[in-house]
């Protein structure tokens, strides 16, 4: 009889694509990924693993197998989460991602919230890029992410994931006080032509998001300087090293001699929570989406 959990390794594998990324995603050891496929190996009589250079490829009894693993696994989370709900109980281990200005504007008050209402349940949370929170939940290493859309620029979604708007945050200009537009009531984003950018890392989310909007309003951006962080770009914002954009949510405290105007265009980012389909049931999602919502409304109010 196949066991469960070496399934659950070939799955980790082959979404993943190599023993190191199966290990981290299922949070053992590498050693411990090569045991369980060594073992499902000899339960099934077949080769699964072959060797690709310096790394490994699943075998077509692999592959076949892999799909099969898919198909179990997802039947053993809907049974979980019927069970779960039957029960009607937030009990178990919940583990939750978000980007870094969410997970410090939001993920205080809700994982808080969490532990005083329900301490039978145990939250793990991180804080990854949207991309990556959401790439974990579709492969299962995270229940459920928090991430985001611009108001210009959706972020794709993975089918079999649900979704729920937590808030509507709005974007403003950081620049420093001294700053010839800083006295305005708005202010439009051609007006910064000149300016050099304070921007996120190369090729996230983000920062492709805000090279887009300005080369739709014919600024080639200058770049400056990048971080990740939205306190690090202020940071630099108020040292006079170049503009940023300073979504409301995890701005504050704002640094001494840095304003924010508004902008003509409304920029706002939709934040949202999302989590697989097949866990929609859970009382743990659905007490965890909860305290999300109530940490937004404390932002937005």
């Amino acid at each position: 009889m196949l066991n469960l959990e070496r399934l659950r390794t070939l799955d980790a594998l082959a979404r993943h694509g190599s023993v190191s990324g199966a290990a981290e995603g299922l949070h053992v050891t590498t050693s411990a990924v090569s045991q369980q496929m060594s073992k499902l190996e000899r339960e099934v009589g077949q080769r699964l693993l072959a060797k690709n250079g310096r790394g490994v490829r699943l075998t077509d009894a692999g592959r076949l197998l892999a799909e099969h693993a898919g198909r179990i696994l997802s039947q053993v989370e809907l049974a979980q989460s019927d069970l779960e709900a039957q029960r009607g109980r937030v009990v178990g281990e919940l583990r939750m991602a978000a980007f870094p200005t969410a997970a410090r504007g939001l993920f205080p008050a809700a994982l808080a919230a969490l532990r005083a209402d329900h301490p039978a349940l145990r939250v793990r949370s991180s804080e990854l890029e949207p991309e990556t929170g959401v790439a974990g939940v579709a492969r299962g290493d995270l229940d459920l992410a928090v991430a985001l859309d611009w108001y210009n620029k959706p972020m794709p979604v993975p089918g079999g994931l649900v979704k729920a708007p937590l808030l509507d945050d709005p974007a403003e200009v950081a620049m420093p006080a001294g700053h010839p537009l800083a006295g305005r009531d708005e202010v439009d984003l051609g007006e910064f032509a000149d300016d050099e950018w304070i921007t996120w890392g190369e090729g996230e989310f983000c920062h492709e998001w805000l090279m887009y909007t300005l080369r739709s309003q014919g600024i080639e951006p200058i770049v400056g300087h990048r971080a990740g962080e939205t306190h690090t770009q202020l940071g630099l914002v108020a040292a006079g090293l170049g503009v940023c954009i300073a979504p409301l949510l995890g701005r504050h405290p704002m640094p001494a001699g840095v304003v924010t105007v508004p902008l003509k265009q409304r920029v706002r980012r939709h934040v949202y929570v999302l989590w697989r389909e097949d866990a929609d049931r859970r009382p743990s999602i659905r007490a965890a989406v909860q305290a999300l919502r109530g940490a937004a409304r404390a932002v937005v109010q």
